[in-house]
Formats: structure tokens, sequence, C-alpha cells
């Protein structure tokens, strides 16, 4: 029914331009079937690469089985946790019929093995993993970030239950992740250690999965965590640097169509290296037109531009419009052409040197003004002092690429002088230096703030008519900006009224217990945590943040809680509850107690029993299948995530 609904409204705007075409721009409802059209064709993009709607997607298939027999490809290595390598894999055979989708594999780390590399071929006999939902309030949702990329399960493995069919490249990102691999072991031969040489594949390669954990947090407490993603700013960079060396092809008689057409195509090999992830995919796809635009002597509308770039981008992969990287890229593009040339204009330095720094400084301002609003919803933190890294950093930003490209250049045809391994290695080691410095200010970064969607709206439509009214400077659009900030505080009051609520939380702590009582603005928690762990607690933060705590007080467990009319009664280690005169409402089990379960229920009888991470699975399973047959709801936390009372 969209496909055409959706191929007759594009027909239709085909007659209608033909008929009209001067007049096109006068006609409203040109712009709405347009407007409608472009909706339809989004649905049948996004439909098109729905994999489970196609017939050989493996939901689709016999799941009946404990254990299936899979034979899947590595498409992806993401970055390793302390038990696991993690992988992306495409299933090539499912239960010995052909198969499609992704699976999120998890190999366990054995000293001995090797890491697998993209395009190598496993089987393997095991069973499904459901990715596990968030357990905590306000927790980052893995799963659907992976749903994102179509990955709706995952394999536990280790090297005993993995076979290995096949090692041969036989994809384009194969061949890429071998160049990388060869890059990378030819630096090593060259000298650059660890710390250096996962700088050198963030920075060139767009591979960000072997930088040191403090090394990163440095980048994004300082600001500077954009240089490590390969985006716009090292794309262009590098356009500039490839329109130098291959300026002299203007001098020949079709240099105009050679020198674009081999610029578009070293770019996108770079992005394939780089990957293709969301940024690089972007940036590459607009400065692709760019590219060609400039050589056919047209002139470029810098918004036609990204519009047309997305556009191309979202057709062929709708889910990039939900990537953070995608919307961040984009939104600090749009900040620097929109806000960079207003702030530009203020002071006009007379030293060249101060204009260059003016110059920097105003597209640093500008892209973080672009992207200040989403940034505080995804990361609830702000760097105050990103403009004075930026300013070092980006200037020699063009050195430290163009430099490295010559490295990778001599490493892989082996003439790499140690001289220029030294020196780029100082190069490196100074720039982290550098970043290190100025992220231990840490009271410049302002961090867990409470920043809703409905927030990001209204800042975005305020930006906008903010430089509405400095180009116009009209009545009109004096008091939309006006009318903008009435409305954003009334979202901030809005929101804070909204999490007033009181709560009653048992928090899931793998091998801790956490209690929390909200009352307004205030969280108690009562814990067995030491102080180090409490303060660096992600479950605190993200509940903090999500319910705007202002207040937070730190206690130690208790036996007995009593919330509103509710009593709940805590059984620790110790397994002790005799005596007790009163009937609670509920019983938290806590710390493995040895008790009947059985004799429990019929003395107290309780309305509900929970369960924190901090029992033996053992136990929770015992306690589980007792309550199933006592008719007693059960609780688990590390199941069915945090336990809260309203």
């Amino acid at each position: 029914m969209v496909l055409y609904s959706t191929v007759l409204l594009v027909i239709g705007i085909g007659v209608y331009w033909f008929l009209l075409k001067s007049k096109i721009n006068r006609s409203p409802l040109f712009g709405t079937m347009t407007f409608t059209s472009m909706i339809g064709i989004g649905i049948i993009a996004y439909q098109l690469q729905d994999e489970t709607q196609r017939q050989h997607h493996y939901s689709n298939l016999n799941t009946s089985k404990t254990y299936n027999e899979i034979v899947f490809q590595i498409k992806e290595r993401l970055k390793s946790d302390i038990y696991n390598d993690k992988y992306i894999a495409s299933i090539k055979s499912f239960n010995n019929e052909e198969a499609i989708g992704h699976l999120l594999i998890n190999i366990k780390r054995d000293s001995l093995s090797k890491t697998l590399n993209i395009d190598d071929v496993i089987f393997t006999s095991t069973e499904f993993k459901v990715i596990q939902k968030p357990l905590n309030p306000f927790q980052f949702d893995y799963s659907a970030y992976l749903k994102l990329k179509q990955v709706y399960h995952q394999l536990y493995l280790d090297r005993t239950n993995i076979l290995q069919l096949s090692d041969s490249k036989s994809t384009i990102y194969g061949y890429a992740d071998q160049l990388r691999t060869k890059i990378n072991s030819k630096l090593i031969e060259a000298g650059f250690k660890n710390e250096e040489l996962s700088i050198i594949n963030a920075l060139l390669l767009g591979q960000r999965q072997t930088i040191d954990k403090s090394v990163y947090n440095n980048y994004v407490n300082s600001g500077t965590i954009h240089i490590l993603a390969v985006s716009g700013l090292h794309v262009g960079i590098i356009l500039w640097i490839l329109n130098f060396l291959f300026k002299p092809l203007l001098y020949l008689k079709h240099g105009h169509f050679i020198r674009p057409f081999i610029l578009v195509i070293i770019l996108w090999s770079f992005a394939v290296i780089a990957g293709l992830s969301p940024s690089v995919t972007r940036a590459v796809t607009m400065f692709s037109i760019i590219s060609i635009a400039m050589h056919l002597k047209r002139p470029t509308n810098i918004y036609n531009t990204l519009v047309i770039s997305a556009f191309v981008i979202l057709l062929l992969n709708p889910v990039f419009l939900f990537s953070v990287g995608f919307q961040m890229s984009y939104l600090a593009i749009i900040g620097i052409v929109s806000v960079q040339p207003i702030i530009y204009k203020l002071w006009k330095p007379k030293f060249i040197i101060l204009d260059k720094l003016w110059q920097i400084f105003t597209v640093t301002l500008a892209a973080q003004i672009g992207v200040v609003p989403i940034s505080l919803f995804y990361f609830h933190q702000f760097p105050g002092l990103f403009f004075i890294s930026n300013i070092v950093v980006i200037p020699f930003l063009g050195l430290i690429l163009g430099f490295g490209l010559l490295v990778i250049a001599l490493a892989l045809i082996g003439f790499l002088p140690k001289l220029l391994v030294s020196i780029y290695s100082f190069i490196i080691e100074s720039l982290n230096s550098f970043i290190a410095w100025v992220a231990q200010f840490e009271d410049f970064l302002f961090r867990d703030i409470p920043f809703t969607l409905l927030q990001v709206i209204v800042a975005y439509i305020l930006i906008i008519t903010l430089i509405q009214v400095y180009k116009m400077r009209n009545f009109k659009w004096t008091t939309m900006s006006l009318i903008a900030i009435l409305t954003l505080q009334g979202v901030y009051f809005y929101n804070k009224y909204q999490t007033q609520n009181d709560e009653f939380i048992v928090f899931n702590k793998n091998r801790y217990s956490m209690i929390g009582i909200k009352e307004n603005e205030e969280l108690r928690v009562f814990h067995n945590l030491d102080s180090i762990q409490f303060k660096s607690n992600h479950a605190i933060k993200n509940y903090i943040v999500g319910k705007s705590i202002d207040f937070l007080i730190s206690d130690s467990l208790q036996s007995v809680y009593q919330y509103k009319d509710k009593t709940i009664l805590t059984i620790d280690s110790l397994g002790i509850y005799k005596g007790i005169t009163f009937k609670p409402n509920y019983i938290l089990l806590r710390n493995s107690p040895k008790l009947n379960l059985n004799r429990l229920i019929d003395s107290l009888k309780p309305q509900q029993i929970i369960a924190d991470a901090s029992n033996y699975k053992s136990y929770l399973k015992r306690w589980k299948a007792t309550c199933e047959y006592k008719k007693i709801p059960f609780h688990q936390t590390n199941e069915k995530g945090a336990f809260i009372i309203n």
C-alpha cells in the first residue's frame, strides 16, 4: 500500500512540476506532495532494510531447538571487555538451512588464542541468548542500540566450541581489515608503542577499540573526543591535502574530470578502510558532492549539500538517523555554517595570527552551539575548557593527519626512518599529555546535567530563533525567541514537577546490595559498598540524573524498611527472621541466606519475595521454583531489573 501510494505520488510530482515549472515555488500543494512522498520513501527504505521481514531471517525459521547449528561470518570487531572478545557477525546458515541475520558474538578471552578477523567463517552449535535489557532505571539500553544494527540475539562461545571453516577474504570490509592489520604490524615493526598506535588507529584508520580507557576519558573530559572519530574535520583536511597533491592534473586536457574522479575514489577508499561509520560516511558523501560541484564550476549551497548527503545516506541505511555520531556530525556542521559567520563578525583582528586563532575559536564555539543540546541529552556533561583544548589541537590536526599518512605510506613500503618514528611518537605523546593536562581541571567539567528530549527540541528552536533575530532584527522573530525562552523555562519546571514522585527501589548490583528511598529531590541509599565504589556507581549516577536528584545521602543497610504503608523485611546471610511480630508486605533476600523458603512463606505470608544480585545463582533458581509452587510473586533483580515501589 505504501509502495503504490509513494510511486503514484512521485509520478504526480513529476507531472505537476512539468506543468507548473517556474511557478512551482508558489504552490503549497507541490510542497505537501513532496513532503508526503519523502515520508513514503523513508518507510519503504526502512522496510527494505528490515531483515526480519525476509523469509530467510533466522527468526522466521525453526528456533525450537535448544542447541542450534550456526555458520556465521565475522563482519565487525567490537571493543573487548574483561572476559570476552566481541564481534558482530552475519549468519550464513541456521540448522543446515540458508539464512540471514546478525548476531552479537562473545568469545571467551584466551591469552594463547588470536582474535578473529573480518570475513572469518565460523561453525558452532550453541543456544541463543537474549541481549539483556537495562536492569536499573535510566541505564544505557545496549539491546536497543544493537537493535538499530539489526542484532537481536547473542552467542557466548569459547575456543572449544567453534570451528573455523574459512579465513579467506570475500568482502571489501575483509580486505580493508587485512590492510589495517598489515599497517599495524608494519608500524609495530617500525617501533611505535601501543598508546601511540591506538591514537594512529583512531585518527587515521577509524578504529577506536584499542584506546586505553583513561586516555579516552581524557579526550571526553577535555571536549576533544571528536578528533578521535573520523568525521568531516578529518575528511576535509584530507581532501585539502589531496587537492594540493593532484593539482597538476588540472593542466591535462580532461583534468577537471579526472581529478574529482580520483579524489572521490580515494575518499571512498579511505571511508571503507575507516569502517564506514556514520560520521565518516556522512563526511565522505558530503565532500564528494562538494568536490564534484567545485570541478563542475557550479555554485554550491552548503545546506543543499548537507541535505543531499543525508538523503543518500539515509536512503541506503535509514537507521543511521538514530546514530549519535550521525546526529552530532550534522548538527556540528550546521552550527558552523550558520553560527560561525555571525560570531566571527563580532571582532576583526588586525594581525594574521590573532585572526587565525579567532577563526578557530569561532568555529569551535559554533560547533559546540550546534551539538550542546543533544550532547547534554545523551551524555549529561559539558566540558567548560573545550575552547582551550580545541584552539591548540585543531591547528595541529592537519599536521598530525598529513604526517600520519606519510608515516603509514613509508611503513607499507618498508622505508620508515627511526627519526620519523621518534618525531611522530613525540607529537602524539605531546597531544595526549596536553589533553590529559586540560582534563585534570575537573571543576570546569560540568557533570550529571539532567536534560530531556523535550528540552533538546525547545533548545534548538531557541537557537534558530536567536539566529533569525540577528539576521532579520524584526518584531516577529524577537517575539518568537522570547516565547522559546519562556517555553524552555516552562519545560524545566515541568520536568522538576514530573520527578517529584517518591520511590522505594532495590537496585541491581552484582555481589552487593543497594536500596534507595527517594523523597522529592533527596535520595537516601542504603548499601554495603565502600566509598570509592559508591562514588563511581553508575546505577546511582544514572538515577540521580534521570530523577533530577539534588541531595544524595549514603547510609548502611537495615533489617526493616518502612515506606508509606508498606513494610519491607530484609533477610541477610544470617537467615534470622524468627520472633518477628509484624507481617511484612515484602521480603528482600540478600547475601544468600540459608533458609527454608517454604517455611518462611507459610510463617510470614508476604505479598512478594524479592532477591537482589548479591545472592548465589543456585539459590535464586531454587527460590524461584519455590515461589512458583507457592504461587507467590518472585522478583529477581538480575533477571527482571530493579524492584520499585512508587
